[in-house]
């Protein structure tokens, strides 16, 4: 099968929230041959990196050896990998850093980390990775395996989601997943614009002779998408990382931020617009 990815960056902070992104790069490096980075950041203040360099030098240590086991259990499935520990003040400064460097096409990491909120929130790593990155996110729960099978994409017909619906066609072509493509109108006066997003939709799926179910639905969009998701047994969710707002800055209380914090399956944050013409 040819490579849905080139270059994985895969996060963990070692905690038990991280081990879905972890089977989740193991999925699709498994299924075809991509390179995958394995990274895990310690974030230390220059502060603490001057009063307790002998403190830094253990963590860096066991944090290395728990890379290792997991660079053992990918090569038990058949899958190398490469393990990189960075210091930074910041984790996702140091995460958009690196998938710079390797020109990681997607960026894989966990929905919680430590601090086990349950719900994501603006200013964890996850919440600034996707406002920061210029490339895909994959954001996985901790126990959810990523399989392909039911593909869910929702749209507004901004151009982030017509790249995600362009993306989900892509994966959905490549994988021989079924597909399923959603607008929500907020109020029943958008229903009308919602049903020609969908329509247009359907027509990029008829000419690509890729089957798409539609839907149309009222009400808040997070929750919608993750009823509908819940309810098709939806194994991937595709979103655009903006909506028609135009923000620069994934924002808290941003649909694509609410429906990461409640998705029954891993989520695609799609970061880059359609490009017009």
């Amino acid at each position: 099968m040819p490579a849905a990815f080139r270059r994985l960056l895969v996060c963990t902070d070692s905690s038990p929230a991280s081990q879905g992104a972890f089977q989740a790069a193991l999925a699709l490096a498994a299924a075809s041959a991509c390179e995958v980075c394995l990274m895990q950041v310690l974030e230390v203040s220059p502060a603490m990196a001057a009063l307790a360099p002998e403190a830094l030098v253990s963590w860096e240590q066991q944090v290395r050896g728990h890379l290792e086991e997991l660079r053992r259990r990918a090569r038990s499935v058949g899958v190398d990998l490469t393990v990189v520990v960075a210091a930074a003040e910041t984790a996702a400064t140091a995460i958009v850093a690196e998938a710079d460097r390797r020109q990681a096409d997607l960026i894989v990491m966990g929905r919680l980390g430590r601090t086990g909120l349950a719900r994501l929130l603006l200013g964890s790593t996850a919440a600034r990775t996707l406002g920061f990155s210029p490339v895909n996110v994959l954001i996985v729960p901790a126990e959810t395996p990523l399989a392909r099978e039911r593909l869910l994409v929702a749209s507004d017909g901004s151009p982030f989601s017509e790249a995600a619906f362009a993306e989900a066609l892509r994966l959905a072509r490549l994988w021989g997943s079924r597909l399923s493509g959603l607008s929500v109108a907020r109020e029943e006066g958008e229903l009308t614009e919602a049903q020609a997003i969908v329509g247009g939709m359907l027509a990029r799926a008829n000419a690509l002779g890729l089957p798409l179910e539609t839907r149309v639905t009222v009400g808040a969009p997070d929750d919608a998408i993750v009823r509908l998701a819940r309810e098709l047994g939806a194994d991937l969710i595709i979103l655009g990382s903006h909506g028609r707002t135009g923000f620069t800055r994934l924002l808290l209380g941003s649909v694509a931020e609410r429906v990461i914090g409640s998705a029954p399956c891993p989520v695609l944050v799609v970061k880059k617009p359609a490009e017009k013409g």
